[in-house]
């Protein structure tokens, strides 16, 4: 560029020159006389050929300069092309990056999962086989029992035949019917199904034995009354007749467990006769019921813990004011005065109405949300949340899929899936409780 400009300047100035002179000559200055010699026609045109070249350079440098700054300009257009280029390349590289760390981090998981799982086929075969040896043992043991019962009762029956009178006889032989139709019974396996149901029952004066209002309102009444272990107790809120929960106590008081998931032991898409009256296993997995959830939150002010783990075992939790509608009203939910480490996914479900696979209350059936959703929960069109969906033995890679299980969303920002679950309930007044 500076060779140009200079080429320009010299140019310019030998131009200058000679039109200067051709000026000086169109104006005379001198007078004829002066000139000695007049100059030939010859010299003439060698000046105007020499100006003539002077101009033909001129405009080739002129021509130069100008293809050099459109070919400046292109090259400058190509350079900031080529570094677009190279910073969407950096972008994409980094994202690739991102993906391939989270794929290597399910891939660790994936194999954490898959030897865990081994272990537990393992231990399950040894504990099979075991098993089944036991009960080959016992089995050829009850075969020995039966001869030996069957020689004691032919040995028996001679000697009833020569010893013992006939009436009295038939009434040994009646005792022994009696007795085998008792051992029938006996040897029938017990319905654990039928036994958890139980416990999910209401119960009256008749079946506890005890002065109803001796019992406490809940867990918190429990503690204040000296007991210091959690377990399942029975307790009596206001205006409900007495039934068993699971109190989590500590030194600091004790909580009301409502919900609870662990190792997914308890299938929880469940119908809505269910959900009311409540399931599961009050000392692993299970949901204590909307009636009884009703109940409690009636008699006073109540916080709701939310307690949650992650698949990488990092623990999260929020905390609302609660209260769950009656029945009429089918279990509405009301929270407010949110705290916690995750965003809120709840206050958005206020006034909704509690939804089964069987019964949807928000008119909702349309929606991808109730189509989509697995369990009891309060449903919105948006699908905040869902504590009670199916639970997945690991982290599924679908979002579709993942939607179904036990989920955490908010209304902005990203969605939390979780393997762990504890939801309770402690009075409002003692909300001072160290989180």
């Amino acid at each position: 560029m500076k060779l140009f400009l200079l080429l320009l300047v010299v140019v310019s100035s030998i131009a200058a020159v000679f039109s200067g002179n051709s000026g000086r000559q169109q104006i005379p200055t001198l007078p004829p006389e002066a000139f000695i010699t007049a100059p030939t026609p010859t010299e003439i045109k060698s000046r105007f050929a020499m100006l003539d070249d002077v101009r033909l350079l001129a405009n080739g440098l002129l021509q130069l300069g100008q293809s050099l700054r459109e070919f400046v300009h292109k090259t400058k257009a190509q350079i900031n092309d080529i570094f677009q280029k190279l910073n969407i390349f950096d972008r994409s590289f980094y994202q690739l990056s991102v993906v391939t760390s989270e794929i290597k981090e399910e891939e660790e998981e994936l194999k954490k999962t898959t030897s865990f799982l081994k272990a537990n086929n393992e231990e399950i075969r040894n504990l099979s086989l075991e098993i089944n040896s036991k009960i080959n043992n016992i089995m050829q043991e009850r075969t020995q029992l039966q001869k030996k019962v069957g020689s004691l009762e032919e040995r028996l029956k001679g000697l009833s035949q020569s010893m013992i009178p006939p009436d009295q006889l038939s009434e040994i032989t009646t005792l022994k019917l009696s007795f085998d139709s008792f051992q029938d019974t006996v040897d029938k396996p017990v319905d654990a199904d039928q036994t958890a149901s139980d416990i999910f029952e209401y119960l009256t004066a008749n079946t506890t034995g005890l002065e109803i209002n001796d019992l406490p309102v809940d867990c918190s009444d429990l503690f204040n009354k000296g007991e210091d272990n959690s377990g399942i107790y029975m307790i009596k809120p206001n205006q409900s007749e007495p039934f068993y929960v699971y109190c989590e106590i500590d030194s600091d008081g004790s909580l009301t467990v409502i919900q609870r998931r662990l190792d997914g032991s308890v299938d929880f898409d469940e119908s809505w006769d269910k959900y009311e009256k409540g399931f599961g296993d009050l000392e692993k997995d299970f949901w204590l019921g909307l009636q009884k959830i009703h109940s409690l939150t009636q008699q006073r002010p109540y916080i709701l813990r939310i307690d949650l783990e992650d698949w990488k075992e990092e623990k999260h939790w929020a905390e609302y004011h609660f209260v769950v509608g009656s029945p009429s009203t089918g279990y509405t939910l009301h929270v407010s005065n949110f705290s916690g480490d995750l965003q809120d996914a709840m206050t958005n479900l206020n006034g909704m109405k509690f939804s089964t696979k069987d019964r949807s209350n928000n008119d909702q059936r349309d929606s991808s949300c109730a189509r989509n959703n697995t369990g009891g929960w309060w449903q919105s069109m948006s699908c905040e949340s869902n504590l009670n969906g199916k639970y997945l033995w690991m982290r599924a890679k679908g979002r579709s899929v993942r939607r179904k299980g036990v989920h955490w969303r908010p209304r902005t920002g990203p969605s939390y899936y979780f393997k762990k679950t504890k939801i309770t309930l402690r009075p409002a007044i003692t909300a001072n409780k160290a989180n």
